[in-house]
């Protein structure tokens, strides 16, 4: 295939090197490929010279033959890498580790340094330990410093030890906001000998939610942190060429329904329409409408809807963005040119591309809505929620009995009457009150779905204004924050006039970062927290975040549900999930008058009024002045100035095992025999079951080792914070409170059966017996393993503890991807089969023969204990060649570092 490869973009005085489709727009119709596609196909043609794209993988993409179903493998080399202080911190004691493991085998450390440029934005560290106070925000800044100097200090010392590598100190704002707001290039610059090369802004990071960077227009997803460490060590990633489903929105949203309410009805439909592994684009006339904000918040969410990425093009909207934030006049010039160049610009004349499928939604069909009490996609229209909670309600109670019931016979007692959950009196900061089932504990304007977006954040303020004036106050058993994503929300509430009303209801700024979204809630008040457990009662929380997973918000709370910020803090008044607060009232005013959402919600001309006049392109250019300067206390941090690190006698950082004895060359693939069933689960088993990120309890095996280690309960913090210690991390795999396992009938948490012993103890536990023995593990599973956020650690934990394969009937793209980057088989049941159709109880041994390269099934035989076998085949779910190749290496990591060290013998 012959094709002119560069045109000249000329800006101003300015002239730019850029890959040209015009030459091969003459063999190919491109107006017919997505905004997305395009993007994937000039990233194929600036590297087509590299050996890991063909000419064949480009006239792929450029012909886009949406009926041709073949699965092609293809490679994309993101411009840039982001990361966020959770998963970036194992990821760069990973590059650490990976300098020591050169070293050893003979090689020059200093040659690991990211390629591309690393980004990383500490904001996953902060809890809400204080709110509802003026001082809130600066003593869970002090406290979070305090918990994780030695994390800091790490990454501080990373700064400066890796090349194209930069920290935004704690306090700045939360990763995907900073991104959206400052760091996003759109058109992105590298000089190339005497040329200035232009191409699109795209990128991968480390948190699932990177998609937000979509509603811009920029081409991201959400990878692990093993994947994301190949790529800022320039290893492409290897994907199939995605099937693209178009999204066309028409109408517009009425008054009084939110960018909240919108996205819950997309992620809704898209979860019901299937679109796990796939991209999404959104077009159509109903786009116009939207804000960059309002796109944002529907990109944030692709990894609710199960979307690889959901993305907007690059239009009028986005420099209108741009403009707004402070980027550069010279930059928006740019973007506009080169887009309108590259044939990615979008207005009123653009073609509608060609799909693989076609989605639509009328905007003006929106109604107010929440979701949950488990999942962001249970989308439940606002004036059915009290009924949809007491429903649910209801059914906890029925099984509560039944189980509480078997427990009891089978401990040999009669059949006892089981009373349901009481209501439970209360002393706490002054009041008295009876705490009962429904309860709001939890009621947070959290980072990041909606805090992108203006109009939600003014909406609540207006709200909490509304509400002060007319006498109405939170009740007492509520737990407020308000955890904006960047310091630029608090200004313009600040200039607004509206802070001081949500502080009056308890929504003081507790910090900049994710809080409760993440399970970085903080503790209940103590009197709340022991009147839930006394009673037993089934509490529950409010947040406009993005996850309300099974025991992710706080340990005390079963039911989580998601809202716009405005939503919040009408629930922060109303008190309890069975108010129907569209028709009973919130509270009652000054004069005793029963007070409705009705009356305190604002009008569109009211938000609007108040965004014009308080946010403004001046203030983003404030506060992004000085994002990669801290405050003092970061400042004042102590780091050596070694390429290789001196690991310190810390509990947050320790040297990992991942690369010990590993040879130069890869040992040949062996089978796995005679595997033992480590952890049996079932359905929507997500990655903060495998690895959870919130608090470490006393009593479970993490909270046992750093007890040994002479760390105090009160200096836990979080099992999210300690990533960068393996130890840790394997005690807290499969430790969720929520998880159930099925070979621990009747418990939660890290509980399995050891066999053939028949003993029960903590999966931890087990996992090292099976070691010991000799004896490797599998884990089996159901539907939708692996969703939610992309934990590195949800495939680094199985694997430390003796993992070597995973059975299950489906895989969420993230973790299945991981767990081939560390080394552990993906395996899926063959359609219509399952755990429970092949009858595999988790008793038996398993055996699974050697797999190899371009083989897609596998036999896997059961052996029970009477030494009866049978043999069924499963997939093998190593979807590419790159793929296998690091799995045959034993991990992406163990590759890059086989490749530099071949490099340097050459």
């Amino acid at each position: 295939m012959k094709y002119q490869k560069f045109t000249t973009v000329n800006v101003g005085e300015n002239a730019y090197k850029a890959i040209s489709f015009d030459s091969i727009g003459k063999q190919f119709d491109l107006d017919r490929l997505p905004f997305c596609i395009k993007i994937l196909l000039e990233n194929l043609i600036r590297h087509e010279d590299k050996e890991f794209v063909s000419s064949d993988d480009i006239e792929k993409v450029a012909k886009w033959d949406t009926s041709d179903d073949s699965q092609h493998e293809i490679s994309f080399v993101p411009a840039r890498v982001i990361l966020q202080d959770f998963t970036g911190v194992p990821a760069i004691v990973d590059l650490a580790a990976m300098r020591d493991a050169v070293n050893d085998l003979g090689g020059d450390a200093q040659a690991i340094n990211p390629l591309n440029p690393v980004e990383l934005v500490i904001d996953h560290s902060v809890m809400v330990d204080y709110f509802a106070s003026d001082d809130a925000f600066e003593k869970n800044v002090d406290v979070e410093v305090q918990r994780n100097r030695e994390r800091y200090q790490f990454l501080k010392w990373g700064q400066s030890s890796f090349d194209n590598f930069k920290v935004v100190p704690p306090g700045r704002g939360i990763v995907h906001q900073v991104n959206l707001e400052y760091l996003a290039r759109c058109a992105f610059t590298k000089q190339e000998g005497d040329d200035t090369l232009v191409y699109p802004d795209t990128l991968v990071g480390t948190d699932s939610h990177t998609t937000m960077i979509n509603g811009l227009g920029v081409l991201g997803w959400g990878v692990g942190g093993i994947e994301a460490e190949a790529a800022m060590l320039g290893q492409p990633v290897t994907m199939l060429r995605p099937d693209v489903v178009g999204f066309r929105l028409t109408g517009k949203l009425n008054p009084g329904v939110t960018a909240t309410d919108m996205v819950l009805t997309i992620t809704e439909q898209l979860r019901n329409h299937g679109v796990v592994g796939k991209f999404v684009e959104f077009y159509g006339p109903g786009i116009k409408y939207l804000t960059t904000a309002d796109r944002a918040t529907i990109a944030n969410m692709a990894p609710e809807y199960g979307a690889t990425c959901g993305i907007f093009p690059i239009d009028q909207v986005a420099l209108d963005y741009l403009k707004l934030t402070g980027r550069p006049d010279s930059q928006i010039e740019l973007v506009e040119s080169y887009a309108k160049s590259a044939g990615i610009w979008h207005d009123d004349h653009s073609k509608d591309a060609i799909y693989h499928e076609n989605m639509e939604l009328d905007l003006s069909e929106v109604v107010p809505s929440i979701a949950g009490p488990k999942r962001p996609q249970d989308r439940i229209p606002l004036d059915n929620a009290a009924a949809a909670f007491t429903d649910w309600y209801k059914q906890q109670i029925d099984v509560k009995v039944v189980e509480e019931e078997a427990k009891f016979v089978a401990e040999g007692g009669d059949m006892a009457e089981i009373d349901e959950e009481q209501d439970s009196f209360v002393e706490f900061d002054g009041e008295k009150f009876n705490l009962e089932s429904g309860a709001v504990v939890i009621a947070a304007i959290t980072s990041c779905t909606n805090t992108s977006n203006p109009s939600v954040l003014i909406g609540a303020g207006l709200v909490a204004q509304k509400a002060v004036e007319l006498g109405l106050t939170r009740k007492p058993w509520v737990k407020t924050s308000l955890a904006p994503g960047s310091q630029v929300v608090t200004q313009y509430l600040e200039d607004a006039g509206l802070m001081d009303p949500l502080e009056k209801l308890g929504f003081n700024l507790v910090g900049y970062g994710c809080t409760t979204c993440i399970g970085n809630s903080g503790p209940l008040p103590e009197e709340i927290s022991r009147a839930i457990n006394d009673a037993k009662l089934t509490v529950t929380s409010v947040l406009s975040g993005n996850r309300n997973f099974e025991g992710r918000i706080h340990p005390d709370v079963a039911a989580n549900y998601l809202a716009s910020p405005p939503l919040v803090v009408a629930y922060a008044l109303a008190g309890n999930m069975r108010i129907d607060i569209t028709k009973e009232p919130l509270g009652k005013s000054k004069d005793g008058k029963p007070v409705y959402l009705k009356d305190i919600w604002p009008t569109e001309e009211e938000i609007q009024s108040k965004i014009n006049e308080y946010v403004s392109g001046d203030l983003f250019k404030q506060k992004y002045a000085d994002v990669f300067k801290g405050n003092e206390i970061w400042n004042k941090l102590d780091v050596s100035s070694t390429s290789v690190y001196d690991w310190p006698d810390s509990s947050y950082i320790k040297h990992p095992p991942f690369f010990a004895e590993m040879g130069g060359e890869p040992e040949a693939l062996s089978a796995i025999e005679s595997a033992r069933c480590l952890v049996k689960v079932g359905d929507s088993i997500t990655t903060d079951h495998i690895s959870p990120a919130g608090a470490i309890a006393p009593d479970s095996p993490a909270g046992k080792y750093l007890l040994e280690q002479g760390v105090e309960p009160e200096d836990f913090n979080s099992l999210g914070s300690r990533r960068g210690n393996h130890e840790v991390m394997m005690r807290g795999t499969f430790a969720n409170v929520r998880l159930k396992n099925q070979l621990a009938p009747g418990t939660t948490g890290s509980a399995t059966t050891h066999f053939p012993s028949g003993e029960s103890m903590s999966i931890f536990d087990a996992a090292m017996r099976y070691q010991q023995e000799g004896v490797p593990a599998v884990v089996i599973g159901g539907k939708e393993y692996g969703t939610g956020s992309s934990r590195d650690w949800a495939a680094k934990g199985p694997s430390l503890l003796g993992v070597k394969a995973v059975m299950v009937e489906s895989y969420e793209r993230i973790h299945r991807s991981n767990l081939i980057g560390m080394g552990i088989l993906p395996l899926q049941f063959k359609p219509g089969d399952s755990a429970t159709s092949l009858e595999l109880r988790g008793d038996e041994t398993y055996s699974i023969a050697a797999v190899s390269r371009d083989q897609k099934e596998v036999e896997v035989t059961v052996t029970d204990d009477s030494g009866e076998s049978r043999s069924f085949m499963m997939d093998i779910r190593i979807d590419t060649a790159n793929e296998f190749t690091y799995f045959e290496h034993g991990g992406i990591l163990h590759y890059v570092i086989r490749e530099y060290l071949k490099k340097g013998t050459q």
